[in-house]
């Protein structure tokens, strides 16, 4: 599958300030990227860094006083992995390999820890894998409202939980939560998302179950092989598409994701999908 995508950011800057972003598409085997383009007006400094541990590609730039606005394009190509999903077990917490054992942990807005009882209680007698993956994401769906500006940077999974709304990366936090107290390890994914509406920056969860990672969205808004991931990590704090040390202001945004096959066809939505290099 082949996409056109980018976004336009647009600050007010007063005095200076320091601005990291991570709106770029991830490198890896399972995505091919034709060309991309980052530009900055006025044009600034932009130092690039590579997080060694999750992939992610970071920005950041010194911004005067002023108008700034940053623009990231690129021409991709997807290849995502289909699998029936009755087929993908669990793995026990002793053969996990070593790497992502990390991903069972509380992290800062995953309390797994906090919710174990109830992620136990409600999932733990469900047959072990994909399908109780799955299970966990249907309970999502139909339990918490997905209300716009609902929450905000310092809402946590067990907030979520407490009041029963939120947006996608809300819906990735309790997913991830639930996932972990459960001995599955989970991880969160920002990501470009084909047929959002409105176009967004868009935030799921990944499982690992059977011998890789599984991509899940409890929102059910994108298609799970539309999903250009950008950043991956324990949660949302690991992948925040800007972070900004000063005085400046952002302007609404625009986000857009187009795919470009000749032959353009809705991709199924009954499969497992996994688009990672791990």
């Amino acid at each position: 599958m082949r996409f056109s995508l980018g976004c336009e950011l647009v600050y007010q800057v007063t005095g200076s300030a320091t601005l990291i972003l991570n709106v770029e598409v991830m490198r890896n085997r399972a995505v091919s990227i034709a060309s991309e383009h980052f530009t900055v007006s006025p044009v600034v400094l932009a130092e690039e860094h590579m997080a060694a541990d999750t992939g992610n590609r970071f920005r950041r730039l010194i911004l005067a006083e002023g108008e700034h606005t940053i623009r990231y394009e690129a021409e991709v190509e997807m290849t995502a992995r289909h699998e029936d999903p009755a087929a993908i077990g669990e793995v026990p917490v002793s053969e996990l390999p070593l790497e992502v054992l990390p991903f069972l942990n509380p992290s800062r807005y995953c309390q797994s820890d906090e919710l174990a009882r109830f992620a136990d209680r409600e999932f733990g007698a469900l047959t072990p894998g994909h399908s109780r993956v799955a299970a966990i994401c249907d309970w999502i769906h139909d339990e918490v409202d997905y209300v716009s500006l609902s929450s905000d940077t310092g809402t946590t999974a067990k907030d979520t939980f407490t009041t029963r709304s939120g947006v996608c990366r809300d819906f990735a936090h309790l997913g991830i939560t639930f996932c972990r107290a459960l001995g599955i390890p989970a991880r969160f994914v920002s990501s470009y998302a084909w047929q959002l509406e409105p176009p967004d920056f868009h935030a799921v969860f990944e499982a690992y179950v059977g011998d890789r990672w599984y991509l899940f969205d409890p929102t059910r808004k994108a298609a799970l092989d539309g999903l250009v991931r950008i950043g991956q990590g324990r949660d949302a704090a690991d992948t925040a598409f800007a972070i900004f040390y000063g005085r400046m202001k952002p302007k609404p945004m625009r986000v857009w994701i187009e795919r470009t096959d000749p032959h353009a066809e809705e991709p199924p939505t009954t499969e497992a999908v996994s688009i990672s290099a791990d």
